[in-house]
């Protein structure tokens, strides 16, 4: 089964996309109601970021910072995204010369509600009928709604994915191994050796980074470059401590979180808390990057716990002096940190293997299964909206029980600088 994953992550960047070729190792064994989970293969065949255009980009980030927007800005960004995640799915589809057999698109983040220690409701953008039409296949969008209907938390999906590449190796060893995709906001995902998965967002990842090196730059720049910026400042211990004081750093997993909990308004009320108005930019910045760090891998269990390693994707993963702080706090709990490139999946697109996983699961019927110990129920993810012709779906599938990545020949993206650790 082919399938062609897009999306665009907390940090607004891009959309990424991702072909892939999927498919059972094997047969299901036994047949029927009693067959057993599929082990299934995953061939990359193409992936590619496409930048935002500067004008829907500016839409995006301010529809995403609560400035005003009217029903029909919300409307004409709908559409506008739509036919930009359309126009780059019909871009990859001919690049691979293969007409996939589902599109899954998780749109563009604008919200996520969080009330009451739940999250409540979530808000992705990017109208998936416009897709459907352009390249005349089954859609499946809206991914994370019915989870949080059913009490979850509607992220992180990662644990999905990490449950399936990483459960034979943690039940192997007998001991847990961890991973955190580190995007606007980092995502932490512990496999456990009995399988299950605790999975939740540890809090900020590029995002207040980001936004303070956009800002000071009038946009010039829109994240520090190969971590240039944090690793010719210093930390202020003052503000750090302001920053760590964050209510949601203390609340107990499962929890999710997004742009709108940590948004740079945290950083200047941290900064007039502890009276550090006069911070040099550089020293900001690699604050904010320190923050992060510790923030991870304060997240990660401690002694027997621990897992013996942490796997890091996402643009943070390309960040060397974040991953050289998240090694030096990582390391006293006695935690090795690795890059996924070094496990054959490039960092800026595990999240894309993640997103067509979860549409071969979705189409076979099979419930996303998110973090253990939460009080959400497994559910069948998202909505499919049909192609040119009538929507069919396969018998569905008992479940899956592993997956296998094999990648491309193209060179792992750098584009936040640095090669990958």
């Amino acid at each position: 089964m082919i399938v062609c994953s897009l999306q665009s992550g907390t940090s607004a960047d891009g959309i990424d996309v991702a072909v892939v070729d999927i498919a059972p190792v094997e047969q299901p064994r036994n047949g029927g109601s009693d067959a057993e989970s599929a082990d299934l293969s995953m061939r990359v065949l193409d992936t590619d970021t496409v930048p935002w255009s500067p004008e829907l980009r500016e839409r995006i980030l301010r529809a995403a910072e609560g400035r005003p927007f009217t029903a029909g800005e919300f409307c004409r960004l709908d559409t506008d995204l739509g036919q930009a995640f359309a126009e780059v799915a019909a871009s990859s589809v001919d690049a691979v010369a293969s007409m996939p057999d589902l599109v899954v698109s998780h749109g563009q983040t604008l919200f996520h509600w969080v009330d009451g220690g739940r999250a409540r409701g979530t808000l992705q953008l990017g109208e998936p009928a416009w897709i459907a039409e352009r390249i005349g296949v089954p859609v499946l969008s809206h991914l994370r709604a019915a989870d949080i209907a059913a009490g979850g938390e509607g992220a992180p999906l990662m644990a999905v994915f990490d449950r399936a590449w990483l459960g034979a190796e943690a039940a192997a060893t007998g001991r847990a191994l961890a991973t955190v995709n580190i995007g606007g906001i980092a995502n932490v995902q512990v496999v456990h050796p009995d399988g299950e998965v605790t999975a939740f967002d540890s809090g900020p990842g590029n995002g207040l980074v980001d936004a303070v090196v956009a800002r000071h730059t009038d946009g010039r720049m829109a994240f520090d470059d190969g971590g240039r910026l944090a690793a010719s400042g210093r930390v202020d211990g003052g503000l750090l401590d302001e920053l760590l004081r964050h209510p949601y750093l203390a609340a107990s997993p499962p929890k999710s979180t997004g742009r709108e909990t940590f948004d740079v308004g945290v950083v200047d009320r941290a900064v007039a808390a502890s009276r550090t108005e006069a911070i040099a930019f550089e020293d900001l910045v690699a604050t904010l990057t320190e923050f992060t760090a510790r923030t991870i891998a304060e997240a990660l269990p401690a002694d027997d716990d621990a897992p013996r390693s942490l796997v890091c994707s996402g643009g943070g993963a390309l960040n060397p002096e974040l991953l050289a702080r998240l090694r030096a706090h990582a390391a006293d709990r006695g935690i090795a940190v690795e890059s996924s490139a070094r496990r054959g999946i490039d960092p800026l697109f595990k999240e894309s293997l993640m997103f067509a996983l979860l549409g071969f699961l979705s189409w076979h019927g099979v419930p996303a299964r998110l973090s253990s110990g939460g009080p959400g129920e497994p559910r069948v993810a998202g909505r499919f909206t049909s192609g040119r012709m009538p929507l069919q779906l396969p018998p569905p599938l008992v479940g899956v029980a592993s997956v296998t990545v094999e990648g491309t020949d193209r060179t792992v993206g750098t584009e936040r600088g640095g090669p990958p650790q």
